[in-house]
């Protein structure tokens, strides 16, 4: 989110910092600025010395210490500067879950903790200050810390305290600080992944010269072992889609936190996986491709399937029938590009959320007289990276003010790129606030879009590009602070962080999934007026808890509109909601039930070398989760090798269990969670957890491959929980489990 203020004096602090002007002997008052960092830099004979005379002049007062009784994650107890934090190198990243340039941020820590661990004196803490009133409550900033795969402690900075204390503007905001928890430098935005990692090593060096770094370790404990024992095979699912011609009827499910597309029939049947296998940027068979975060879909037919791959910054097309994913759109690194017009994969762009098909006549007459011209498809994103409204044109196409499109172009169609909520008869004039959702309207040809920051719906026309207002937000264009929970017309609406909207085949109906007031909605389009599904008195639910949607991002509706398929997503699960006959009421929700086909398990295509605990673990039929914590144990001088690549991976029986990691290359903390689904006639199953390492004893190198078998044993207990250490202990000749 772009409210980004750069100013001279970051840390000049009027509320917490106790001396946000450092005070020199011989000089008067210095202003604290990164311009003084980037001057020395400038005029050293290079990097390094000028972050070293940085270092030696900078100096601040400590910041104050966090809050007690603020709540943690990722660690056992809340961490302090006085005690857990003392001699390391803090990187403070103030950010708020909902905030697409935060999110943008996560994968440039997390290479930067590859590079410098806890022990080599770094520690990234994630200040969790919020925008948005739902992403106060701490539930939900345990599900985004689960949801974005968060490794490092985050705090929920529930009153903002330690952002008012740092004098913090805007998110995202990285501060660093030394070893006494005294400021150094503070950088505003994104892109500063390669200038930070120059500055932690230098500070590092600098600091572990005058023995103020410490190695001592921190009480981790992943957020993964919080997820719901019950919790079924979805991690967090992200959009629904649905293909439906007569009685053919087939769900295209986002598994965002699996990293896979599944596709289901109606009754929850799973007919194919796409992905999963690892997170990763991979095309080839339906098996082996790889997705980052997958979001939206949409049916070109119902053998092609396109995806917004959200952190993969691409779009990929899955052809159902050869069984293979192609990228179409993206390069798998995040964009920066406002305008486009390059080809399929080598157009950049930034974070695609959502798509939706549209087909539009050809507007070349030149080659037929008749006037009727051939259907072209465009594929509508929603690039909430960049915050606008982009086409891939999947024919060549001649478009608006009959401007020709090449196929496979993709380009900027509304929106300045400005993060705002500004409506305009002119499309790039407008602007949107990171864009999540998509409805396409083709008899209006219109475009109706969850924009999410602004927390409103937005009308896109396809005749002329017209940006115009239909509920929520607010009037001023940059005031993205106007939610609420409010039924009503036009501005006196109010919603909170919409991720996703279906059109009706009433063609005048639009479903909100109102994300953070946990609600589906209903708008009418020519009214411009939503109100809320109310329950029906006779409300027919398998299950209480099913009353209770948490942050639903995803919908679609039945041909007949009749029924809503609902990602649930903070519930991991598929809800499918029957309306009322005037389609104001809900009447009944089910889950959608996802059972495996009949295809063989996947299980054991592992290693010869095999080794199974010696014991099964037992759990309830009723199915439940696994807890598992890796210990390798190396002995008679074997090792592993330094800078060698190392992996493991969790092969699991079928589709509907799921693991979390299901893979890795860090061998000193290896921490899974398996969700085990109910079993009906099967008592046993197995979990293959495979190696692959690179080893050395003083005279030689010795790949190492061996699989470690978890055994299941299920019956009529209530034990739906299992935990279990599982030490591995490897020399040159043998290997043993225990």
């Amino acid at each position: 989110m772009n409210f980004l203020r750069r100013t001279l004096g970051y840390l000049f602090n009027k509320i917490g910092l106790t001396r946000s002007l450092a005070m020199d002997t011989e000089e008067n008052y210095l202003y604290y600025s990164n311009q003084k960092l980037l001057g020395l830099i400038a005029l050293s004979k290079d990097k390094d010395t000028g972050i070293r005379e940085y270092l030696r002049t900078v100096k601040y007062a400590s910041v104050k210490d966090f809050n007690a009784g603020l709540e943690w994650f990722n660690v056992t107890e809340p961490l302090s500067f006085n005690k857990h934090l003392k001699g390391k190198i803090v990187v403070l990243d103030f950010f708020t879950y909902c905030c697409i340039n935060c999110m943008h941020i996560i994968p440039d820590l997390r290479e930067i903790e590859s590079k410098f661990s806890v022990e080599d004196g770094l520690v990234v803490i994630g200040v969790h200050s919020a925008k948005f009133e739902n992403e106060k409550v701490s539930a939900n900033i345990l599900s985004a810390v689960q949801r974005y795969n968060i490794g490092h402690p985050v705090v929920n900075d529930q009153d903002s305290e330690m952002w008012q204390n740092c004098d913090v503007q805007c998110w995202p905001t990285l501060l660093m600080l030394g070893p006494d928890a005294n400021p150094i430098v503070m950088l505003t935005g994104e892109g500063h992944k390669d200038e930070l990692i120059d500055y932690i090593r230098v500070t590092l060096e600098f600091y572990k010269e005058k023995n103020q770094i410490s190695n001592h370790k921190l009480p981790f404990k992943s957020a993964f072992h919080h997820l719901p024992d019950l919790k079924g095979p979805l991690l967090f699912p992200g959009k629904i889609s649905l293909f439906a011609r007569e009685n053919d009827q087939i769900l295209a499910i986002s598994d965002t936190g699996n990293n896979r597309i599944l596709i289901t029939d109606t009754n929850g049947t799973i007919l194919k996986v796409i992905g999963g296998k690892k997170l990763g940027f991979r095309d080839g068979s339906l098996e082996n491709a790889e997705f980052n975060n997958p979001q939206g879909l949409a049916f070109q037919n119902k053998n092609v399937l396109f995806v917004a791959d959200t952190e993969n910054h691409a779009i990929r097309k899955i052809d159902l029938e050869n069984g293979r994913v192609v990228t179409v759109a993206g390069t798998g690194q995040q964009g920066h590009d406002r305008l486009g017009g390059r080809q399929g994969s080598e157009q950049e762009i930034s974070s695609p959320w959502d798509v939706c098909i549209y087909k539009t006549r050809d507007m070349d007459l030149t080659f037929h007289p008749d006037g009727k011209p051939p259907i072209k498809d465009v594929l509508i994103i929603a690039m909430a990276g960049s915050h606008q409204i982009w086409a891939l044109f999947l024919d060549d196409t001649v478009w608006w003010k009959c401007k020709k499109h090449i196929k496979g172009t993709c380009i900027n169609i509304a929106g300045s790129g400005r993060e705002e909520n500004r409506n305009n008869s002119y499309p790039h004039a407008a602007a949107f606030a990171q864009p999540s959702g998509l409805a396409l309207f083709p008899k209006n040809k219109e475009i109706y879009i969850a924009d999410s920051e602004s927390s409103s719906i937005r009308r896109l026309s396809l005749v002329d590009g017209k940006v115009t207002h239909v509920v929520g937000g607010d009037r001023n264009p940059n005031n993205l602070f106007a939610f609420g929970d409010q039924d009503g017309t036009l501005y006196e609406a109010k919603l909170q962080h919409a991720l996703g909207v279906a059109a009706a085949p009433d063609d005048k109906t639009l479903y909100v999934a109102d994300t953070y007031n946990h609600k589906l909605k209903k708008v009418d389009i020519a009214e411009n007026t939503i109100n809320t599904l109310q329950f029906s008195n006779n409300l027919d639910a398998t299950d209480g808890d099913f009353l209770n949607f948490k942050e639903p991002a995803g919908l679609c509706l039945s041909p007949d509109g009749k029924k809503i398929y609902l990602a649930d997503t903070n519930n991991h699960q598929i809800k499918v909601i029957t309306l009322s006959r005037n389609h104001n009421n809900i009447n009944r929700i089910e889950k959608l039930h996802l059972r495996a086909n009949d295809t063989p398990s996947i299980t054991n295509k592992t290693s010869k070398n095999t080794l199974s605990l010696a014991k099964p673990l037992k759990l309830s039929n009723k199915g439940g989760k696994l807890v598992l914590n890796f210990k390798l144990k190396f002995s008679n001088g074997l090792k592993l090798t330094e800078d060698a690549p190392q992996k493991w991976i969790a092969e699991l029986p079928g589709p509907t269990y799921s693991c979390i990691p299901k893979n890795g290359t860090d061998m000193s903390n290896i921490d899974m969670v398996l969700s085990i689904p109910s079993q009906n006639d099967k008592t046993e199953e197995k979990v293959d957890v495979c190696f692959s390492l690179i080893t050395c004893t003083s005279e030689t190198c010795l790949p190492t491959v061996f699989a470690i078998r978890i055994p299941i044993e299920f019956s009529e207990i209530e034990n739906v929980k299992v935990e279990r250490d599982v030490n591995v202990i490897v020399d040159p000749n043998n290997i043993n489990v225990e």
